[in-house]
């Protein structure tokens, strides 16, 4: 037997099957038992702890009764009594000591005289010791049969290991044993309120070491989202606070990190009349100082390299599938395209995440996601080459490429040198486009690796399709042959998960098995039909499935019998619901990649739906099993959508829902747009990243419904959102098909696009590109005076980017103007520090810039204004202020994400530490500046990194170091075509002389 107490009480057996314990006082017993770790437990104190102060007549027989029945459940070996009381055997063979035959419950009839023995401390125990009641050899033969001891047991091992990745992966599989709050049954009980406590506190200690070892591997941004929630319900525990800190800092977040410690300093004022302790008071400072030990570690970090989400639960029935698409994904396996094809809810997504997870630690560049359900069945090989570089987060760099018409090349190239696995989800309806985007990937790409989920392979060279069948279905034979089915033990786990305490036994082991024959052990079948459970028994539920697949309307001509098996379940499953609730699973599927509660409720509401009814009526949908629930967010399952996409139509709703879903998106994404230049500016950008496939989804729409009024209005208010995360070329892509767009639009709107388009092209074009005649102004036209003065300001500095000074200046001189007349302070602000930063003269137009940004609490703007300043003060010759505004800056680019802002302000500071002769400060900035160029594709920056660390190790006299370095690049410059560095690599290797032959 193994026992759960980390969490609500669980038994199972050898073979890890759910063992029910009936009755909530032998749980409690049981518990009880349990608390005491195997240790005596006198009969007056187990009544005592049963009934409190209320113990029924004839007490000791009462506690004999429930002692017989916890034996049959547990068997009559596994509960002993001796001299000192009862006590539960957590082992067998030399530990198993009676004092005369145990299974006789007539020999319990003195269990009253035992209160004697309470303390007597023959089995190694002083009262309740809780877990420690089984310690030395006797403990290490129960760990395996208590998850508390276990969990214990884990901890000590990752204490006792070195290596900061392995540490992690200890303490990760330690915490991953708590189901909930441990004894969650007798939480209330006096008797465990003790272990409890001990539990918990054991839990949080682990939590922080865990969180110790994932910043020593780099886990920082994962880090700082992720233990914000649980700082906010232990606000004084330092060491986590510290933990939380760190993870700040590391992700730019320096600000948040410093304002952490205060709070921590306000709550333990407050609360205990204390100050933080010496500890996170030098943290403190030493983040105050942005000392070079705060920061991130060289070592790589798998979380930090992919995106794939965290199971939400195991892996059931697919282990040896898993195990042989793992095989294929070897990095020096011949397979490098491996395709999973299967009907729709058959699990290939679930099959391919988890041999995706076992394949992380194999691949040195991370193991990616890609969703492609989003992308309409139009979409061109570029479409998805795109979805890939947002994903790898490439964008940023991308947007430095001028006349990057071809994205797929550019990936190509951007990957070229990477070890990586990319898995591409959902591509049945995009076959023609992902088989080319997969052939040039892997021509080009040595190293990496495609994993796709379809239900049709690409039938290109080299692919290995591997067909993902149904669960395995039950043979016709005992119960325990039964529970071995994958089939049974998914369907199984969910209905224990929609009806507590169901467990598969001899009585309803038979229905089970015909439940999932009836459904061809297709995992979505089996989810949609457990929750059934609730109301229905196994036996009933069987029957009900008998009668619902024998009746001819189920019958679908044309389709497969197993497809015809999904669809008559998802028949089922919408006849059982509400007209109400038909109505919302049908709405939601325009949401191309779910939605949050507001959404849902704007869609899926109506004159006859109130808005206020749609919360009740999601949460419906969830507990069926119809809509997924990942956060804030409610998805539909592939086969689901599609289904309710019939559905849809039938009602003769798809027209008028869509145009809700467009409008929608149209006004969320205006909305958004003004916050994105205020304090809010980082939590848009996250909103905004979410809902970025349903405003392509409704953008499309927009565009093949030519409604071109709400196809303007749309990439009018995202096209500031594409500037800052760099994606331009999504950007003139939709600028182009919203004025494309048939319909009518006001002229006012189709003029701001055209400006938005002409900024967007100067900035994505060669220096060759057209320039608007002297006299022009491409923002005439647009009636909002605020919103043309700041494109005056946007397609002035993208001509100014592209060598055209006098006609830049002279636009972003007007757009002062008018920013100025319409009391614009950020319009004001983006125009005075534009000027500042191409014109030498005073600092007060930054100075203004700056502090009007910092008004508006817009951080890309304080970025701005700060390399303005920055560059004012070097050419005033004020070094010391010019590397602490570089700084400044450098911080602001992380925590913004700007990763080639990020590598020029490291580049900066590096050519400052030469000048000062800080060799090894140089090399350490240097370095940094190559990591995030590598890691970024940003070939421009690896180049200079290169050539700095060049240059860094010829200042400590390693000439062969350098020379490695300026080396590297020149290659690179030759290669990437950046004949300006080139030129600069060959005058560095030049100045390495006298050495012949340099």
């Amino acid at each position: 037997m193994r026992y759960g107490v980390l969490g609500p009480l669980a038994v199972w057996d050898a073979e890890g099957r759910p063992v029910r314990v009936p009755e909530a006082k032998v749980r409690a017993l049981l518990a009880d038992l349990l608390v005491h770790g195997g240790g005596p437990v006198p009969a007056d104190r187990l009544i005592e702890d049963l009934w409190a102060s209320d113990p029924p007549g004839g007490s000791a027989n009462t506690l004999q009764t429930k002692v017989s029945q916890l034996r049959r459940v547990l068997g009559r070996e596994r509960v002993v009594r001796e001299p000192a009381g009862y006590r539960l055997l957590l082992t067998d063979g030399a530990n198993n000591r009676t004092n005369g035959p145990n299974g006789n419950d007539g020999n319990d009839s003195t269990d009253s005289t035992d209160s004697t023995d309470s303390t007597d401390g023959t089995d190694g125990t002083d009262g309740p010791q809780g877990t420690h009641g089984t310690h030395g050899t006797h403990r290490n033969g129960v760990v395996g049969t208590v998850d508390a001891l276990e969990f214990e047991e884990l901890a000590e091992r990752a204490r006792a290991h070195r290596e900061p990745a392995v540490k992690a992966g200890l303490f990760a599989e330690a915490l991953a044993l708590w189901r909930g709050p441990a004894y969650a049954d007798v939480a209330e009980s006096l008797f465990a309120r003790g272990e409890i406590t001990r539990l918990e506190e054991l839990r949080l200690a682990v939590v922080e070491e865990h969180a110790e070892a994932r910043l020593a591997v780099g886990e920082h941004m994962a880090l700082a989202a992720e233990l914000g929630a649980l700082v906010g319900r232990h606000p004084l525990r330092e060491r986590l606070r510290m933990a939380h800190m760190r993870a700040l800092y590391r992700a730019g977040r320096q600000g948040d990190a410093l304002r952490s410690f205060q709070d921590l300093r306000r709550e333990l004022a407050e609360e205990l009349g204390a100050s933080p302790g010496p500890e996170a008071s030098a943290l403190h400072e030493a983040i105050l100082r942005q000392e070079t030990e705060l920061a991130t570690p060289a070592v790589g970090s798998l979380s930090c390299r992919t995106n794939l989400p965290a199971p939400l639960t195991p892996l059931i029935g697919r282990r040896e599938a898993a195990g042989q698409v793992l095989a294929r994904l070897d990095p020096g396996a011949d397979t490098r395209l491996v395709t999973l094809t299967g009907l729709g809810g058959v699990g290939k997504t679930r099959l391919a995440l988890a041999a995706a997870h076992e394949a992380s630690g194999r691949f040195a560049d991370g193991v990616w996601l890609v969703e492609l359900a989003g992308l309409g069945a139009t979409s061109a090989p570029d479409d998805i080459a795109e979805r890939v570089i947002t994903t790898l987060g490439l964008c940023d760099t991308a947007a430095t490429e001028p006349d990057l018409d071809d994205l797929v090349g550019w990936l190509c190239r951007a990957v070229a040198d990477r070890e990586l696995l990319i898995l591409l989800d959902n591509c049945e309806h995009l076959v023609e486009p992902v088989a080319v985007l997969a052939g040039a990937v892997l021509s080009a790409v040595p190293s990496a690796h495609l994993l796709l989920t379809s239900q049709e392979p690409l039938d290109i060279p080299g692919e290995a399709v591997r067909p993902v069948p149904p669960l395995t279905l039950p043979e016709h034979a005992g119960p325990a042959a039964i529970a071995r089915s994958g089939a049974v033990e998914l369907f199984v786990q969910r209905a224990a998960a929609a009806a507590p305490g169901f467990v598969l036994d001899a009585d309803n082991a038979e229905a089970v098995a015909t439940i999932c024959r009836r459904l061809d052990g297709i995992p979505l079948a089996l989810e949609l039909v457990a929750s059934r459970l609730r109301t229905l028994s196994p036996h009933e539920l069987a029957d009900r499935l008998d009668d619902r697949f024998a009746r001819p309307d189920v019958r679908v001509r044309g389709l497969p019998d197993r497809q015809r098996t999904l669809r008559g379940m998802l028949d089922w499953s919408w006849q059982l619901l509400t007209e109400d609730e038909r109505t919302v699973l049908r709405r939601l599927v325009v949401h191309a990649d779910g939605c949050v509660m507001a959404s849902a409720q704007a869609v899926c509401s109506d004159a006859g739906l109130d808005a206020g009814r749609i919360p009740d009526l999601l949460s419906r949908l969830v507990d069926r099993s119809l809509v997924v629930r990942e956060g804030d967010r409610f998805r539909l399952l592939e086969s689901v959508a599609a289904y309710g996409a019939e559905r849809l139509v039938e009602a003769g709703e798809e027209t008028a829902v869509r145009a809700r879903f467009v409008t929608h998106c149209t006004e969320l994404a205006e909305r958004e747009s003004e916050r994105l230049r205020g304090p809010d500016q980082r939590r848009c950008l996250e909103r905004l990243d979410a809902e970025t496939v349903n405003l392509r989804r409704a953008l499309d729409l927009a565009v093949a419904r030519d409604t071109a009024g709400c196809a303007v209005r749309l990439v009018n208010a995202q096209a500031w959102y594409w500037f800052l995360r760099g994606r331009l070329t999504e950007a003139r892509r939709s600028l182009r098909a919203a004025l494309a767009a048939g319909g009518e639009a006001a002229p006012a709107a189709r003029a701001a696009a055209r400006a938005w388009l002409a900024g967007i092209e100067l900035r994505t074009s060669g220096a060759g590109t057209a320039v608007a005649p002297a006299g022009d102004d491409p923002t005439a036209g647009v009636e909002d005076t605020v919103l043309r003065a700041r494109l005056q300001w946007f397609v002035g500095t993208g001509l100014t980017g592209g060598g055209h000074h006098r006609e830049g200046r002279r636009l972003v001189e007007a757009g002062l103007a008018g920013a100025r007349a319409a009391r614009d302070h950020w319009g004001e602000a983006a125009a005075l520090v534009e000027l500042a930063s191409h014109a030498p003269g005073p600092e007060a137009s930054a100075e203004l810039g700056a502090a009007l940004f910092a008004e508006a609490g817009d951080r890309w703007g304080r970025l701005r204004a700060t390399r303005a300043l920055a560059l004012a003060a070097e050419r005033g010759g004020d070094g010391v202020r010019a590397e602490r505004l570089h700084r400044e800056g450098l911080h602001m680019a992380e925590e913004l994400g700007l990763w080639t802002e990020v590598v020029e302000a490291l580049t900066w500071l590096g050519r400052t530490a030469l000048a000062d002769g800080r060799a090894e400060r140089a090399t350490e900035l240097y370095g940094r500046a190559l990591s995030v160029s590598a890691e970024r594709a940003y070939s421009a920056g690896e180049i200079r990194a290169e050539i700095g660390l060049g240059q860094a190790a010829r200042l400590r006299g390693d000439r062969d170091a350098a020379r490695r370095h300026l080396n590297r690049a020149r290659a690179k410059s030759r290669t990437s075509g950046h004949a300006a560095h080139a030129a600069h690599a060959e005058t560095a290797l030049a100045e390495l002389d006298p050495l012949p032959g340099a």
